[in-house]
């Protein structure tokens, strides 16, 4: 979607584990991993109006119009079956929001935010979307001290990053697996976008944070904490790493049957980048049981 509009899975008016500070933060819609673990599998697909949902929607909010999926969200109660009957991985409360419609939010809450990260699914598949509301951003005095942020998978060419690195203030950018089998498993695609990516970001001083997922018997392993390690001494001593631990909550198909990543693994993970050189080491604050 383009022409200054965007699909647009959900937005929190505030979060504080979504970059520096409070910010904003918008989830398009849409995503080119397949990602096993993902814990927001229904912003992965596009809707195709197959009308699933609309059979399991227990208030009326969904209903088919000209083959069309339309969704009241006067009516709806916010009860996700529709996203765990969707056989596509969609969301069919997808809003279509102009850039407009976004300066608006953000105008209403400026005196609260720090800045804006947009998000996904994967948000540089709305490249020009992405690149409109930025440059919209820029040019209005009252969100000048906004800080812009892309939380992106890396899976850009680098003719894509051109278009946007000049409006953006940095960006956060996960790296699922080292082992190009691995990744390949994990994800559906190869990592060589991901990883020339963060060094494209690291290079122009864009990366803001690598991030990566420590998956119990998988991404656990010393050989892919070492090319962590390896990746993170490559790019420099300012790079920040964020180990995050993998959960069940929200994952569908097999790998909700796997095991969460235990507090000690990770701690053990962050001791031996810390050991390998890595300064900038964070994990996670809070644990879910």
């Amino acid at each position: 979607m383009s022409d200054g509009v965007a699909a647009v899975s959900k937005f929190l008016t505030w979060s504080v584990v979504d970059g520096p500070g409070n910010r904003f933060v918008l989830f398009l819609q849409g995503c080119n991993y397949r990602c096993v673990t993902c814990h927001n599998p229904h912003t992965i697909g596009v809707c195709s109006d197959c009308g699933t949902c609309v059979a399991v929607c227990p208030s009326g909010a969904l209903s088919r119009t000209s083959r069309k999926v339309v969704h009241d969200p006067g009516v709806c109660i916010a009860c996700d079956s529709c996203l765990a009957a969707c056989p596509t991985r969609a969301n069919p409360m997808v809003r279509r929001m102009t850039v407009e419609d976004v300066l608006v939010l953000l105008r209403r809450n400026a005196p609260f935010l720090n800045g804006l990260t947009v998000s996904g699914g994967e948000a540089t598949l709305q490249l020009d979307f992405l690149i409109d509301l930025f440059t919209a951003i820029r040019a209005a005095p009252e969100l000048a001290h906004l800080t812009l942020f892309i939380d992106s998978n890396g899976h850009l060419p680098v003719d894509g990053w051109r278009r946007v690195l000049a409006l953006t203030d940095g960006v956060m950018l996960d790296i699922k697996a080292f082992d190009a089998d691995r990744h390949r498993r994990l994800t559906g695609v190869d990592n060589d976008l991901s990883l020339a990516s963060a060094r494209l970001l690291a290079t122009v001083g864009k990366l803001h944070e690598l991030r990566f997922l420590l998956i119990p018997g998988e991404t656990d392993r010393p050989e892919e904490i070492a090319a962590l390690a390896a990746l993170a001494r490559e790019l420099g001593p300012q790079t920040r790493l964020r180990l995050n631990a993998f959960q069940q909550h929200g994952v569908r198909g097999p790998a909700a049957g796997w095991p969460k990543m235990p507090r000690d693994g990770l701690e053990a993970a962050a001791v031996a980048l810390r050991a390998a050189g890595i300064a900038e080491v964070a994990v996670p604050s809070v644990w879910l049981p």
